[in-house]
This record gives structure tokens, C-alpha cells and sequence, in this order.
């Protein structure tokens, strides 16, 4: 039984990963400030003995004697991370500065919940961790794309000059469960949009590309990223190499849902990626053979039975 320590453990990701850890018997801290968090993600874990709920911000240090850290603090969609850009780049950078410095003190595994967005709008498809990327550091995104950017340094740098042991993990488009219904992000917009029987509103022609992942995979290829050896780093791509447009995507939520939708195309925003595609080819090597098991067609229907119950 380890002592585990998860950042964000409210959020989307954050509440699937702490109900994993807590069902195989580890004591968790669930850390969170209810930005883009809710205890509703994890009520269900409350009474657990071995799940401990903190409200704190990872921008302020935070001390405790654990064995690993998973940090996934930081608000991931467009609308909450521009809400507030200043607070998005503080979190990123404070908020690793702080984990790491509480890693180094108690001799922890430290993995950092890093992004796809580091590649930017990408000029190298599908995405391999070796591509530096094409960012742009003046953008309404970067201060999402460039926090995540320097976290990953951050992780180096402690790594090498302190001998922290760290894991970086770059996660693709995510969907499930525990989706917040407001959150901006395409396949919350599409399904909530669909079962109100409102337009489905897609940015620019349709035709861009995303890969979109199953929660639960991508719990367990962090899960089997944390129990690598210590030799193993990263960064690692952990998403679904299958690739769909905007256009299908849509259209595949509009049959899902039965609903009678029209899809209507509206200015595409700044910065935008036209492609998004992970090569995990590293994942399937150095994680026991990880990859995707739940296809696109089964999660959504999964996700679209969350929604229903919450209107």
C-alpha cells in the first residue's frame, strides 16, 4: 500500500484516477480548489478510510510524507484556462515548482500530467515525442501551451540537478464521465448541445483532426506510467491514435443521441490545431504493451448516459 498524493483530484481526470487508486487499497490525498473541480467527482470516495480530501491551491507550497505524486492541477479547457490566463501560467509553473519541491523532500515519484498542446499547431502528424513542436508564445492558448511547456522543464531540471525521480506523461484529447457540462471542450459542447436539441456549433470547416481517448485508458497508462523504472522518464504520449474530423465527430453524436440537430459552422478560434494525432508507439513498447481499449462509438455512449442523468 503506498501513500499517494493526487493534484486536481476533483477535476475530469483527476476524480477517475483517485477512485483507481483508492479501489486497490493505497491511503490517497485528494488535492483540489474547485476551480474547474467538484466534489461531486468524488463523493462517492468520501467515506472511504483511505481517501483524504484537501481544498488547497498548488500555487501555495503544500506539505505531507507520500510516495508518489500524480500532478494534474491546472484548468484544460480553452474557456477556463483564458478565463484567466495569468492564474493558468502560475498554476502550470508554481504549482510543478511546489510538487517537486514536496518530491524532493519526501523522496517521492513525481508524474507530471503534461499535454498534446505542447506540440502546438503541429507541422509533424502523427505526433512523436521527439518533435519539439510549433507553439505560439503569444497567443490566447499559450498560456496554457507554454505553462505545460516550462512544467516539462521544470520536471528536467529538478530531475537533473536534484535527483528527483519524475514522469512525464503528454495526454491527447480526453472524454468520459465527470466531463464538467460547461467546460468548452468539443465532445461536451456536441453532446450537451445535441440531447437540448440545439445546433452543433463547429469552428472553421469541420475538417480539423482530433484524437479523442477513453478515460479509463488513459488512467491506466498513468497508472503503469508511474510503475515504470526509474529509468524510464518520458515524456510519453498517452491518447488514441484513431483520428476523426469535427464534421464526424458531430455527426456521430447527432445518431447516438437520436437527436434532430443541425450542425452550422462558426469562425474558428485562434490558434486552433488543424491535426491531432498521438504516435504511441512508446506507450505500446515501454508500458506493457498499453493502448487504447474502449473505441469511440462505446465512450461516448457511455459519456452521453452521464449526461442525460445529470439534465
Amino acid at each position: 500500500m503506498k501513500r499517494i498524493l493526487v493534484t486536481g483530484g476533483a477535476g475530469f481526470i483527476g476524480s477517475h484516477l483517485c477512485a483507481r487508486l483508492v479501489r486497490e487499497g493505497n491511503d490517497v490525498i485528494c488535492l483540489d480548489n474547485y476551480f474547474t473541480g467538484s466534489k461531486d467527482n468524488i463523493r462517492q470516495l468520501l467515506d472511504c478510510h483511505n481517501f483524504e480530501l484537501v481544498r488547497h491551491d498548488v500555487t501555495t507550497p503544500y506539505y505531507a510524507e507520500v510516495d508518489e505524486v500524480y500532478n494534474l492541477a491546472c484548468p484544460a479547457s480553452p474557456p477556463h484556462y483564458q478565463y484567466n490566463p495569468i492564474k493558468t501560467m502560475k498554476t502550470s509553473i508554481y504549482g510543478a515548482m511546489n510538487m517537486l519541491g514536496l518530491a524532493k523532500r519526501a523522496n517521492a515519484k513525481i508524474l507530471q500530467a503534461s499535454t498534446s498542446e505542447v506540440y502546438g499547431d503541429p507541422a509533424v502528424h502523427p505526433q512523436v515525442e521527439s518533435y519539439w513542436g510549433h507553439v505560439n508564445p503569444i497567443g490566447i492558448r499559450s498560456c496554457y501551451d507554454e505553462g505545460k511547456r516550462s512544467a516539462e522543464t521544470l520536471f528536467m531540471d529538478y530531475h537533473r540537478q536534484n535527483g528527483v525521480r519524475i514522469k512525464i506523461i503528454r495526454i491527447f484529447n480526453t472524454y468520459g464521465p465527470n466531463m464538467n457540462p460547461n467546460d468548452g471542450r468539443v465532445v461536451s459542447n456536441f453532446i450537451m448541445q445535441a440531447l437540448r436539441s440545439e445546433d452543433l456549433t463547429i469552428y472553421g470547416n469541420g475538417l480539423q483532426t482530433r484524437s479523442f481517448q477513453y478515460v479509463d485508458d488513459l488512467v491506466e497508462g498513468m497508472v503503469r506510467m508511474m510503475a515504470t523504472a526509474d529509468g524510464f522518464i518520458g515524456p510519453v504520449n498517452i491518447g488514441n491514435p484513431g483520428e476523426f474530423t469535427m464534421l464526424e465527430l458531430a455527426e456521430k453524436i447527432i445518431e447516438l443521441t437520436g437527436s434532430k440537430s443541425k450542425i452550422v459552422h462558426c469562425p474558428l478560434p485562434g490558434d486552433d490545431p488543424k491535426q491531432r494525432k498521438p504516435d504511441i508507439a512508446l506507450a505500446k513498447e515501454m508500458l506493457n504493451g498499453w493502448e487504447p481499449k474502449v473505441r469511440l462509438e462505446e465512450g461516448l455512449r457511455r459519456t452521453i448516459e452521464y449526461f442525460k442523468d445529470l439534465e
